[in-house]
């Protein structure tokens, strides 16, 4: 007669089947005593405290991968403040669509976040070069103007 001994405590070998992630950790019971009241530790707990919503990948795919997927997986999902509206309340709709739920207004960003930063450097330089060209008008206006404004000489006629 052959005995075989399998512990059901070490996550190989349950009856339920293993989600991953290190079940066998979450499924430990914990006691602790308040006020004479004891509180089993298997509630639902916070699962991923370091790799947030990259949990779902496990332990696959390498701890720097899941770190880039984790910072674009977060700015895909945040809320932006609207331009047009000032709430926080641009959400992403599709790969570059984003939409205002304040003021249903849709607006083109980019993949990952509402604005890239080549975006911001071309509206940054549009913004100096409208400037500067106001600025340029300004200051021709302003010749005119003075030239037109100054007092001119009193010529006085002889009889």
């Amino acid at each position: 007669f052959f005995f075989f001994f399998f512990q059901a405590e070490d996550g190989i070998r349950d009856v339920e089947r293993s989600r991953g992630l290190g079940d066998v950790y979450k499924r430990q019971v914990s006691t602790q005593s308040t006020w004479g009241l004891l509180i089993r530790g298997d509630q639902m707990g916070k699962r991923t405290h370091k790799v947030g919503i990259c949990g779902k990948f496990g332990t696959r795919y390498g701890a720097s991968l899941r770190k880039m997927i984790k910072k674009f997986e977060e700015s895909q999902h945040a809320r932006y403040t609207c331009p047009f509206c000032g709430k926080t309340a641009i959400k992403r709709q599709a790969v570059g669509i984003w939409k205002c739920r304040g003021c249903q207004k849709l607006i083109a960003g980019g993949a990952w976040e509402l604005t890239t930063a080549p975006a911001l450097a071309v509206k940054a330089t549009v913004h100096r070069l409208k400037k500067v060209k106001l600025g340029a008008t300004k200051s021709k206006e302003d010749k005119e103007q003075n030239s037109q404004n100054k007092p001119q000489p009193i010529y006085f006629k002889k009889k």
